[in-house]
């Protein structure tokens, strides 16, 4: 039943998330070739009306029955299995088999492509899909993570043995990805991992038997997980720590030798099960070098990151159409909310951060397509920039979800709208694949270990360079860029005593790298509208602002909010609003 034009209130359910989205049409012919994008362009367009619609209503049917574990067939075999409600079930076959976004960095053939698919593809219909169903897009990353780490470091054999089934469209035939690494004494002190590794004999390529609990894991009943164990008789510490490959089932097809102890009763993403993993002697093969689990799987989890990032930046333009659709629809005191004064900062507020993220997932997406394909810098620059974006977009969008679902007011706190459930999933952003702390820290990790900084201020100063901007903003781009980078050597330099700055000053890498980049973007698209979100960002969230300074609404504040198009256009050199 369709609701009446005058309906008190708004509900844009069944709208494309794709046509309502005209910034991402116009950036992403910055980042794809021509062809591709031409081609993407349909399945966009496909993708962005089911996530308005129909699976936005499968997310909320998952959400309300998260899956359960059934520890016996009826007749009493002690075969555990994971039940998952049919509405989980049919987005897992149109992600991982219509669109193939697990496998479409893998192989060729996927959506009809004859080749594999840089990141940016999987990343921008990722973005679409992950505006109505989150959770399911844990395992996603982990199988398309799994993938590429077993590319990577896998033996010719294991590679052979497994690859086609992960990569696979043929739903019924899927093995999907996992990742098991958290226990209780370890969490994110990895050095710490007790797992016991026991060879089955002395052969090169012999399985080994893991014995430990997991005490955190996600999609628990994936075909295949990566775990990280410790080889009896290896080094204490990182040294001492490698990586296996754990199959469900055993190439004979007999239940591996572990358990599901419980699922987890989580505050979201409970469309998606996580539970907790007792290894009872269960048959893995090395994946690698023998003592370089961390390294090997720190390619997984920074793969994850960027995938992290991502789905946070999806949550906040979810969040923020929401919220616009709201204010522009929603009467009250005789305006629409969007002519309020003050909602109309609230909403800039949620815009500015989502606008951010945005970009920091194009261009962090993009690095990995250049390091993926050897370009001298791009490997230093992806390092930094997937902590980056795990660690500020994810923060953000804890914000933005929960000041979105304030613009809604009471019907944004009930459970019948996306707005609690965007807010619960946010939340899990922050503790995946390290807390802020632990992602913050690694930030100046890879400054001192891999020279990391000096590539961002080169791929940076090389977009500012190739910029049109106002004299007297290209010298506030300058000298901020240029402080925030001395700053961040500093903390790096400094070791533990630099650790009380690092989540600020990180922050303030993220805010000056989004600042540049939307600004490079906005000269590219000549768009006055971006220019000025540019603009803004540093001017609120990395220059002093001094809060009681009186300050009138500028006149082109309404057009910042207008998404369908630049209004009042102007040449882009003569903005400034420093």
């Amino acid at each position: 039943m369709n609701q009446p034009a005058n309906h008190p209130v708004p509900d844009q359910h069944g709208v494309n998330l794709f046509d309502s989205d005209p910034t991402l049409r116009a950036l992403l012919p910055l980042y794809l070739p021509a062809p591709l994008l031409q081609h993407l362009l349909p399945h966009l367009q496909r993708l962005g009306g089911l996530a308005g619609g129909v699976l936005d209503s499968l997310a909320h049917t998952a959400d309300k029955n998260p899956p359960t574990l059934q520890q016996r067939t009826r007749t009493g075999l002690d075969l555990q299995c994971i039940v998952k409600h049919p509405a989980y079930v049919e987005m897992e076959r149109v992600a991982f088999a219509d669109y193939g976004l697990a496998a479409m960095s893998h192989r060729s053939g996927v959506l009809d492509w004859p080749e594999p698919m840089p990141p940016v593809a999987k990343y921008a219909l990722s973005y679409l899909f992950v505006q109505a169903e989150f959770g399911l897009c844990c395992p996603l990353s982990m199988t398309d993570s799994l993938t590429r780490t077993l590319r990577k470091f896998g033996s010719p054999e294991l590679v052979a043995r497994y690859l086609p089934q992960l990569t696979t469209q043929v739903f019924d035939d899927l093995l999907q990805g996992a990742m098991f690494m958290t226990e209780q004494g370890a969490g994110s002190d990895v050095a710490a991992t007790a797992t016991r590794a026991v060879p089955e004999t002395a052969e090169e390529g012999a399985a080994w038997r893991l014995h430990g609990d997991k005490w955190f894991c996600s999609n628990p009943d994936a075909g295949l997980a990566m775990v990280l164990a410790r080889p009896d008789g290896a080094p204490p510490g990182m040294a001492g720590v490698s990586l296996f490959l754990l199959p469900r089932l055993l190439p004979d097809g007999t239940p591996n030798a572990y358990r599901i102890v419980r699922l987890k009763d989580k505050l979201g993403t409970r469309s998606m099960a996580s539970g907790e993993i007792r290894l009872e002697g269960a048959r893995a093969w090395l994946v690698g070098e023998r003592g370089r689990g961390f390294q090997q799987m720190a390619d997984m989890v920074n793969h994850s990151r960027l995938s992290n990032g991502m789905r946070a930046a999806g949550l906040m333009r979810r969040a923020c159409s929401e919220a616009l659709f709201v204010a522009r629809e929603r009467r009250a005191f005789g305006r629409r909310l969007i002519e309020l004064p003050l909602m109309r900062r609230q909403l800039l507020k949620l815009l500015l951060p989502t606008e951010q993220a945005r970009s920091m997932m194009l261009q962090t997406a993009e690095a990995l397509r250049r390091a993926d394909a050897g370009e001298p810098g791009a490997q230093a620059l992806t390092r930094i920039l997937t902590p980056l974006i795990k660690f500020r977009a994810c923060r953000d969008a804890r914000k933005v979800t929960a000041d979105a679902m304030e613009v809604r007011g009471g019907c944004g706190y009930i459970e019948d709208w996306a707005d609690a459930r965007l807010v619960r999933d946010a939340h899990l952003g922050s503790i995946w694949e390290g807390t802020s702390n632990i992602v913050a820290l690694d930030v100046f990790r890879a400054i001192r270990r891999d020279g990391a900084l000096d590539a961002l201020a080169a791929h940076l100063q090389g977009l500012l360079a190739d910029t049109t901007l106002h004299p007297h903003a290209r010298d506030v781009f300058a000298a901020t860029l240029a402080r925030v980078l001395q700053r961040a050597q500093a903390v790096a330099d400094g070791g533990t005593s630099g650790e009380p700055m690092a989540r600020q000053v990180a922050s303030a890498l993220y805010h000056a790298f989004t600042a540049v980049a939307m600004a490079w973007e906005a000269d590219r698209i000549d768009s006055p509208r971006r220019m000025r979100l540019a603009q803004l960002v540093l001017r609120q969230r990395v220059l002093p602002v001094d809060p009681l300074a009186e300050a009138d609404e500028p006149a082109w504040l309404a057009g910042l909010l207008d998404e369908a198009g630049d209004t009042g256009r102007a040449p882009l050199e003569s903005i400034d609003l420093f």
